[in-house]
Formats: C-alpha cells, structure tokens, sequence
C-alpha cells in the first residue's frame, strides 16, 4: 500500500490495482496453471511414485496431497471470483461477500516431518509452490478486503466447507 501524501490524498492499494486490471491475467494463469499441473501430476506420475514409498511417508503424501488439493481450490475460487469482478460479472460488494467462504490459510506440514525427505521431488515442489502462491494471495486479500478485522466480524461457520466450495465454483463457472 502506498500514501500518496498529505491532505487527504487517497492511500493507493497496490494489490487492489493488480486485481482489478490486466495485469491480473498473469496471476491468474499462473494459479490455474498450477492447478492442472498438481491434477496431472496427482493423476499420473505421482501415483505411480507414490507406490514407492515407505508407509510413513505414503501416509504423509496422501495427508499432504489432500492438503494441497484443498489449497489449489481455496487459491481458484479465489482467482475465480476476482476475474468474474475484474470482468464485471460481479461487484466488488458480491465478490466480498462470497470470498468469504474462502479459506486461505492450509497448512501443510513441515520440511522435517517424519517421511517428508522420502516424498517425491515433484511432489514437494508442486506443495511449495502452492504454499508461496498462497501466501502472495493471502497478502493481496488482506490488503483488499481487509482480512483479519473481516475474519474477526464474522459469525463462527455452521455450514459445510465442502459444500461451500462447490456453490462457490458453481457460482463462479456460472458466470463464465
């Protein structure tokens, strides 16, 4: 964010001019791209390299690969929803109120856990990736949305986050 100054001048969110222009095309390719490459991956290779591994460490895939299938959607029905804004699909104020069924804070679990160093080199690329696109993510919502003080205004959830996904992408494929 930057201050443009004194008097009043209007503070500039950079995030928010990066979301809401063309130059948010690359970002979105970029989260996109990861998705299918993560779905490929799981889906071929990783399958059969998964095979291979120890029990401690196929363990470990399988909780890491549903953490990581879990933050790629997080990630796309975020990118979903600020295309259908930045193509004025939506408003700012409908976008707003359906992020907030997005969660973008899956953990995945740390570089030293048991079995994390027998894990597959494409594998714990395709997680670090996420995890950094995540986190640049994260910090663009926070700077547009206002995240921490909106999670803290926010009633506890009672619904279904699978089930929010799903409305989540269907609303927004709807729109495409």
């Amino acid at each position: 964010m930057i201050d443009a100054g004194v008097g009043g001048a209007k503070t500039i969110k950079l995030a928010e001019r990066r979301i809401f222009s063309p130059s948010f095309k690359p970002l979105y390719n970029e989260g996109m791209g990861l998705v299918e490459q993560t779905a490929e991956y799981l889906d071929g290779q990783g399958r059969v390299e998964a095979k291979r591994l120890s029990r401690v460490a196929a363990t470990l895939y399988a909780a890491e690969s549903m953490r990581l299938t879990t933050r790629l959607m997080q990630i796309a029905s975020w990118l979903l929803l600020q295309r259908a804004a930045n193509s004025g699909e939506m408003t700012r104020d409908q976008v707003a109120s359906e992020k907030s069924k997005v969660r973008l804070d899956t953990a995945s679990a740390q570089d030293n856990a048991p079995g994390w160093q027998e894990l597959p080199e494409a594998f714990s690329a395709l997680v670090h990736r996420s995890l950094k696109l995540q986190a640049l993510i994260r910090r663009m919502d926070e700077e547009i949305y206002g995240g921490a003080e909106a999670a803290i205004a926010q009633p506890p959830r009672m619904s279904n986050p699978v089930s929010d996904q799903i409305v989540l992408l269907n609303t927004a494929f709807a729109r495409s």
